[in-house]
């Protein structure tokens, strides 16, 4: 039996997850399946990983054969380099203590790597809400002059017209005095 190590599509429209299982190569993608190894959310920066290391390199090493996308998460994960040192202690080209010091050095660096973008991504982020904290606030203020000019010339027209009500009642008050003379 050839065995896949595939993705399985899950989630809704527009927003899939996907399942990493181990498959016979006949089955239908989202059909029957032998093992699921770990999940793969592409809808977060960075894309969640959640895998079962030891399960996916146990079925690397009795031949199952990954897609594209599954031998480029595997080799995020390390699989394929754990399967690559593995085989070279098989072949007495270094010792297992060797390849684990490897190992975990590539892990290490990995592990900085990803916590930079991750780092880097909130910071962008953080940095975007304050830009658009500070364009809302100028946007406030300008609105507020606006309405503060509005409501000055509003006041104006106002005091004009008062004034212009008062201004001829006066002269007529005097005018009746003198034509009573």
């Amino acid at each position: 039996m050839a065995t896949k190590i595939r993705l399985q599509r899950r989630g809704r429209k527009d927003y899939p997850f996907y399942q990493i299982i181990i498959a016979d190569s006949r089955a239908p993608r989202d059909g029957k399946f032998i093992e699921k190894v770990g999940s793969y959310n592409p809808n977060t920066n960075p894309a969640t990983i959640t895998l079962d290391f030891d399960r996916a390199l146990y079925w690397m090493q009795v031949g199952a054969q990954p897609t594209d996308t599954v031998r480029n998460i595997l080799s995020a994960e390390g699989v394929l380099l754990k399967k690559h040192l593995l085989g070279g202690v098989k072949k007495g080209a270094f010792t297992e203590a060797d390849a684990e010091t490897k190992f975990q050095a590539w892990k290490e660096t990995k592990g900085k790597a990803v916590d930079s973008e991750k780092s880097k991504n909130a910071e962008a982020a953080a940095s975007a809400a304050k830009a658009r904290h500070e364009a809302e606030v100028a946007a406030n203020k300008a609105k507020a002059d606006l309405v503060a000019q509005k409501k000055a010339e509003a006041a104006a027209v106002q005091a004009e017209a008062s004034a212009e009500v008062e201004a001829p009642a006066e002269p007529a008050a005097e005018a009746t005095p003198e034509a009573e003379a």
